[in-house]
């Protein structure tokens, strides 16, 4: 067996470095350790349909839908309008609204590049028009993107609690605390580096009557998260059923309300749900086949007794964990990242008596930074596109959002409490 999972290693290596997709290098690594390890071929039917056949996946495409749902029906818009009000006239404004509105949108779609693109749209603009510098407007457009992963509802949370066996309630609220702890982080980041560079507010005055109305007008976009959060941490639906009431919503109030959901933005959104929804239903049943193969070779012991060789304690081995987590980011998509260490490393920090809630936290947060670190830098490529900058540019001017997303990680890290209060409050999850 020891040969087998040596080459079922190489194989996926080889695989993700010649630039297969992530479905195929896993099922080319598994059925190179099921020939070698003279395994049933049942097994591969079996397994993949097990990986698929779960309940919470349904909510991932439901969550895209809807966030592409309100992305075309002006819904993101009016959420922009509202951040925008109060925050124009400090400096860097329009950044610091920016982050509020993506922390907001998250809150809808679940999706980080999906947040850069829905909120940079209408803000990238804005800022440029005001004589921002391209390289911050897109710093700022990827920095706040990078929330939509962390502030619930959270595709990636979705898939760690399926593989974890976590409550994905407990996982939506240990990332509430984080989510507005790194968002207060990138809008300090952003006020001080627009300070230091002179991007000046909006010079127009705030007006309280027009914030008002403003947000009287655009009170059904403002309900969004309310009700699709609210339903869950008030135990009237589950995550799965709060993510079709999520799509009814968007329809509702893109359709109804704001009457701007025509049929072919409808089409567009459809294909969003089924493209992003198909590729990961897919790369989460090879990853089961592979995470199958991974315990009957042992290899989470294995590694369990390498790294508590080098140290015992939970917290040397959560800062190796993160440097890991900070390599393997720069060249793997974060939904790969989680399917694929999710299996090998939560038996190994459950044994240091880490709670699984904590180290999901902990997971989800490091790929934040993977959005922001190329070579890949999925919100890097987005936000350059659309600034209209090199991506080596918007690189430099993330770097303070990187050290402030890395000063929270340490803190999390360090305190369990900041995740693991509120589930625990409210009993979801077992402590």
């Amino acid at each position: 067996m020891f040969e087998a999972t040596t080459a079922m290693i190489i194989t996926l290596v080889v695989a993700l470095l010649l630039g297969m997709p992530v479905y195929m290098s896993l099922g080319a690594a598994t059925a190179v350790a099921l020939y070698l390890g003279d395994v049933t071929l049942i097994m591969i039917p079996q397994t993949l349909f097990r990986g698929v056949d779960s309940f919470p996946l349904l909510a991932i495409p439901c969550f895209i839908l809807a966030g592409s749902i309100m992305e075309h029906s002006d819904v993101t818009k009016q959420i922009i309008d509202v951040v925008r009000k109060p925050m124009g006239r400090t400096y860097g404004g329009l950044g610091i609204a920016t982050i509020l509105a993506c922390m907001f949108f998250s809150a809808i779609s679940g999706s980080g590049p999906g947040t850069v693109a829905a909120v940079g749209a209408i803000m990238v603009p804005a800022m440029l028009r005001q004589g921002y510098d391209k390289g911050y407007t897109g710093a700022i457009a990827s920095s706040g993107g990078t929330l939509g992963i962390l502030i619930p509802p959270s595709n990636p949370m979705i898939i760690y609690g399926v593989i974890a066996g976590c409550s994905i309630t407990g996982l939506f609220m240990a990332g509430m605390i984080p989510g507005a702890m790194i968002g207060f982080a990138h809008c300090l980041v952003a006020w001080y580096v627009a300070r230091r560079n002179g991007y000046k507010g909006e010079q127009e005055p705030f007006d309280t009557v027009d914030f008002l109305r403003t947000c009287w007008k655009s009170k059904w976009a403002l309900a969004s998260p309310i009700v699709i959060l609210g339903g869950i941490y008030g135990g009237i639906f589950t995550p799965v059923e709060a993510s079709v009431v999520a799509v009814f919503w968007g329809l509702f109030v893109g359709g109804v309300i704001n009457r701007k959901l025509t049929f072919e933005k409808l089409l567009i959104s459809l294909q969003d749900g089924v493209m992003i929804a198909g590729t990961v239903i897919v790369i989460v049943g090879t990853s089961t086949l592979f995470g199958q193969m991974l315990t009957m070779a042992q290899v989470p012991s294995k590694i369990a007794e390498l790294i508590i060789s080098i140290s015992d304690h939970w917290f040397v081995v959560m800062l190796m964990l993160i440097v890991l987590f900070y390599i393997l980011g720069m060249f793997m998509e974060t939904l790969s990242t989680i399917i694929i260490l999710t299996p090998v490393l939560l038996p190994v920090v459950t044994m240091l008596g880490i709670h699984p809630i904590h180290f999901g936290i902990i997971l989800v947060v490091t790929n934040e930074v993977a959005f922001l670190t190329p070579p890949l830098g999925v919100n890097l490529f987005v936000a350059s596109k659309m600034v209209g900058t090199s991506l080596e540019r918007v690189s430099i001017h993330v770097l303070p959002h990187i050290l402030a997303i890395s000063i929270c990680i340490l803190l999390l890290t360090y305190f369990p409490v900041i995740s693991l209060w509120l589930p625990k409050l409210m009993g979801y999850g077992s402590f």
